[in-house]
């Protein structure tokens, strides 16, 4: 067994100042990943005062209900945004990022499918990061996913459900409403929203959404390379219980 090669001791202040140095030589680059993620600006007096608050954590255990009662606030204020914002029933506290949440939303429509439909469609205009992971978790359940153009695609028999992006991915903000309505006889509807843009726009809740899914990245959150990100999950009321029995 040999000796590990060490260096030699150095004091505190010598190993600080070696520190200093090393990290003058780190290189900082802008991200210019786009499509879903964004710069953001998070104020001072609500990082300082939210995010950083010690008044949050400090003066509890983990153990102790205090602490608990703080994050349930947390999780309901969250979860009472985006429920304002989408003008759904219920929402969730919360998923990895948007391609997550659209996924699951995808399993919990191919769950409570009519039988016989193993499609399902999602329009070219959803954000690229998106399409892949609907696709890596379709494969292994059998679903067969189809992309293409929302405004020309037949919704045929065999699709149990469709995913679009508001605005899209092009930024193009389309009126999905006869799109949804006409869906609505024999498929399910997911949108992929972008949550500060719903401070402005119709909430997909008006026009007709099974499920609204999507990143609060854009709330503050710095982008990290791509994530992950707090995604959010908010569904109509009819769908707060679900059969999670495989149909044939």
């Amino acid at each position: 067994m040999q000796e590990l090669k060490l260096d030699e001791p150095v004091s505190e202040y010598k190993f600080l100042q070696n520190l200093k140095r090393q990290l003058q030589r780190i290189r900082f680059f802008k991200s210019y990943i786009g499509m879903g993620y964004y710069p953001s600006i998070t104020q001072h007096v609500i990082q300082r005062n939210i995010m950083e608050n010690p008044g949050w954590y400090t003066q509890y255990t983990p153990y102790q209900s205090e602490i608990s009662q703080v994050i349930l606030e947390a999780l309901l204020n969250f979860q009472t945004m985006v429920l304002d914002l989408t003008a759904m029933d219920i929402a969730n506290a919360s998923l990895l990022d948007e391609g997550t949440a659209a996924a699951e939303a995808m399993l919990m429509f191919y769950h409570l499918r009519s039988a016989g439909k193993a499609y399902f469609f999602v329009s070219e205009e959803c954000f690229p990061q998106t399409i892949e992971v609907v696709k890596t978790r379709a494969t292994p359940v059998g679903i067969n996913v189809l992309v293409g153009d929302h405004n020309t695609f037949e919704l045929t028999d065999d699709i149990f459900g469709i995913l679009v992006q508001y605005p899209s991915g092009s930024g193009e903000i389309y009126d999905y409403k006869n799109l949804f309505e006409e869906a609505h006889s024999k498929n399910f509807t997911i949108t992929a929203a972008d949550i500060l843009s719903l401070t402005l726009l119709k909430p997909p809740g008006e026009f007709g959404a099974d499920a609204v899914v999507g990143s609060t990245q854009r709330f503050g959150i710095p982008m990290g390379y791509g994530g992950p990100h707090a995604a959010y999950f908010a569904v109509k009321d009819k769908f707060k219980r679900q059969n999670t029995r495989k149909n044939n």
